[in-house]
């Protein structure tokens, strides 16, 4: 009677930790917000290595892949500026999320969207990103995206369209950059951009839960912290300050005076201490959550005119890593800010995409030149440089990890990297 008992404990602690692992991405940066998944992947591959499937996608875009169980979903734009050259009629543009098998690429459905007549006409700084930058979020059910001025929406797992509400309708710049959250039964969405505020949305029917305003130039998807009291905090960087506030209620808890510009990078946290980075100067700040009012003199623990104006770092073992939007590999000493290495990367093209990481290994990816593989490690250690596809793919989004498998997407197509089988 003893081996059916071990193997039904097996079988069982397979399955959850099989579950765990192919829920850690479920949003941007996967569902800690880290960029570190604890699986290791392949460090090197090419379009005849390591390479499980490639899938053409249904139009263009930046946002990055998210995974839930067996399957993949992302974000894509048609109908319109598939060529900045010849462009087409603005009344054309289409929005999508599609689903995708993890097994084998597959396109499961993809449902279409009319896109809001607010989208801006499409220009040389429009088109390096498009209209389907903000990385979806999923919980058990649902599949949340947001496509900026043309509003959030929901569907269920198999493609059914639940609900689409506006967050206002505003752009600027490049467009829309900031990604969902799920919280509890909320949806967390950083309208800075489209109406100067955050919104909580219900996931069951897209209502207003709470809407905060007074959000300034801020691109950042927001993050979720739990404190060692257990409490909660939002906790958004926008342009003069570092905010926390009750995800519950959406009241501002606290101010860090900060980057005085716009800011795109997610926060990064440890415990109670948060690494915030951003602006054209490039400045991080490290503070710690959880005060009350004005924290500026008490809670800021060092800043370095060092950081990214638009890509978010890792943090791994004591050291921050980023893939700088300038073509730069960058590292910190997180103790106190201190430059371990500053190299360049690969190209000579902007950077969009965060860096991402398996706990061994650093993932930096640019938008031409493939992928460079670093050790995690403040020592600079280059290990490879890997291309897939043609030589005109762009490769804006963030990588996603599950399992033992790298997902790459470019502006063509979703790339599934895994370590070949032994003959």
């Amino acid at each position: 009677m003893l081996y059916p008992r071990l193997t039904l404990i097996t079988a069982v602690l397979f399955m959850a930790s099989t579950l765990h692992a192919n829920d850690a991405w479920s949003r941007f940066r996967g569902s800690s917000a880290t960029g570190i998944a604890g699986q290791q992947i392949p460090t090197s591959w090419s379009d005849t290595e390591n390479l499980a499937w490639r899938t053409d996608l249904p139009g263009k875009g930046s946002s990055s892949p998210v995974i839930k169980g067996d399957r993949i979903f992302l974000t894509t734009y048609s109908g319109y500026a598939q060529a900045i050259e010849s462009p087409g009629d603005h009344k054309q543009l289409k929005l999508h999320v599609v689903c995708i098998s993890v097994k084998d690429g597959g396109i499961l459905w993809d449902h279409e969207f009319e896109a809001a007549q607010e989208e801006q006409a499409v220009n040389k700084r429009v088109a390096d990103h498009g209209y389907a930058s903000p990385t979806p979020c999923v919980d058990d059910e649902h599949v949340f995206a947001s496509f900026g001025p043309s509003g959030v929406v929901a569907l269920t797992h198999g493609g059914e369209f639940k609900w689409r509400t506006s967050v206002g309708t505003r752009t600027a710049g490049f467009g829309a950059a900031a990604s969902p959250i799920e919280f509890k039964d909320v949806v967390i969405m950083n309208a800075s951009i489209e109406d100067g505020a955050v919104y909580a949305l219900d996931k069951k029917n897209g209502s207003v839960r709470w809407r905060a305003a007074g959000i300034d130039r801020a691109w950042t998807t927001p993050t979720i912290v739990e404190l060692s009291n257990g409490n909660n905090e939002l906790i958004l960087n926008q342009k003069g300050s570092i905010l926390g506030m009750d995800p519950e209620t959406g009241k501002q808890l606290w101010s860090c005076e900060a980057i005085q510009d716009y800011v795109v990078p997610c926060v990064v946290a440890k415990g109670d201490t948060l690494y915030c980075s951003g602006g054209r100067s490039n400045k991080t700040f490290a503070v710690r959550a959880g005060g009350r009012g004005d924290v500026t003199e008490t809670n800021l623990i060092w800043d370095v005119s060092r950081g990214a104006n638009v890509t978010s770092p890792i943090l791994d073992d004591g050291y921050l890593y980023w893939s700088h939007d300038k073509a730069i590999a960058l590292c910190l000493r997180a103790s106190d800010g201190e430059e371990m290495f500053r190299e360049r990367m690969p190209t000579r093209s902007r950077v969009y995409a965060s860096i991402v990481g398996d706990g061994e290994h650093l993932f930096l990816t640019t938008r031409d030149a493939g992928v460079l593989v670093l050790a995690a490690s403040p020592e600079y250690t280059e290990i490879s440089i890997n291309r897939l596809g043609s030589p005109g793919e762009r490769f804006n989004a963030t990588p996603a990890i599950v399992d033992d498998r790298l997902f790459l997407r470019s502006d063509a197509a979703l790339y599934c990297v895994k370590k070949e089988k032994a003959d």
